[in-house]
């Protein structure tokens, strides 16, 4: 275990690296060097790239692959369905109606507000499932069921406003719906990582939790975990984790669906004390070389990683049927 968390950290420690040396204006890795450790003379040039462009562009893809998998993690673990990642609970959604309808309806809206209409949308959604999931209790199915029907209700109305609102408008709207991190700053970097801390704190405080919850409701009513109140409280992270990367980047897919899985796949565990920190990094891995991949493949077109992660995702999602239907047959 310990060998698998160094290897990853490594390897996303090589990511970030790779990150701040390439871009439309390459450096090389002696350049990098001399910038991060401040040794020689690094043209000013190479030091605001790096400083001001790129650290905090791979810093913030870092920690909304962080926030993005963490929620995968405990959505795959309360919902116990393998396809299951935090858009079941209309997070994504409700963030998308949210962030359209300021971009549209208001007249040249500030960043700010535009981030803080997406989490708003993203936690007036996810209220909205579980409180019409409640019958005397939840249970996963009606979450999952509900989530669908809202999740299809609010891009209905942000198929609408695209359709009826001004053509630039909906241009913004749906470069920030691709999900990217190009417009990241140190600022919004520090304001993302002190969001994290304490849900990340009760997720991993929360694991042997959710080692209950995976074997059911009842198995776990009767080991004494009042089920319905950890489901709650998990939902209520998964909505703080989300809506935190979706207003600092936009919508960046399936990286909730995937993180989990191959960290479960890396550790063969089913304990979430093991799975949650290798998902983690994981997480952070896939969003920065998502970034990373972005911008080099077809040069000088940036890429959003958004569009990357799916095309990552969406065979990884076939893949994931494809086995249930295996297993089943």
């Amino acid at each position: 275990m310990i060998r698998l968390l160094i290897i990853l950290t490594l390897l996303l420690a090589i990511l970030v690296a790779a990150s701040l040396a390439f871009g439309d204006v390459p450096l090389t890795w002696q350049e990098l060097y001399n910038v991060i450790a401040g040794m020689g003379e690094p043209a000013p040039q190479s030091t605001m790239i790096v400083f001001d462009l790129r650290l905090p562009r791979a810093l913030l893809a870092l920690l909304v692959g962080v926030a993005l998998a963490t929620a995968g993690t405990i959505t795959l673990a309360i919902m116990r369905n393998p396809l299951a990642e935090p858009g079941v609970l209309g997070i994504n959604s409700g963030a998308a109606a949210a962030a359209m309808a300021i971009i549209v309806l208001v007249q040249d809206p500030s960043i700010a507000l535009i981030q803080t209409a997406s989490f708003l949308g993203a936690a007036v959604m996810a209220l909205a499932v579980y409180a019409l999931s409640w019958r005397g209790g939840t249970s996963s199915l009606r979450i999952i069921l509900i989530g669908i029907g809202l999740s299809s209700l609010a891009t209905a109305g942000t198929t609408f406003l695209s359709a009826f609102g001004d053509i630039g408008d909906v241009q913004r709207a749906m470069i920030w719906l691709a999900g990217s991190v190009y417009d990241a700053n140190m600022m919004k970097v520090q304001f993302l990582g002190f969001s994290l801390v304490v849900p990340i704190a009760l997720a991993f405080l929360a694991a042997r939790e959710l080692d209950l919850i995976r074997f059911g409701d009842h198995s776990a009513k009767s080991l004494g975990q009042p089920v319905d109140r950890i489901r709650g409280l998990m939902i209520v992270l998964v909505t703080v984790l989300s809506g935190a990367a979706v207003a600092a980047s936009g919508l960046i897919g399936f990286v909730g669906l995937v993180a989990p899985h191959i960290a479960r796949r890396l550790t063969g565990a089913s304990s979430h004390a093991r799975i949650l920190p290798v998902a983690v990094l994981v997480g952070a891995c896939l969003v920065v070389a998502a970034d990373l991949i972005g911008r080099i493949i077809l040069p000088p077109v940036q890429l959003p990683a958004g569009i990357v992660t799916s095309l990552i995702g969406a065979p990884f999602f076939a893949y994931l049927l494809w086995g249930r239907r295996r297993d089943r047959g």
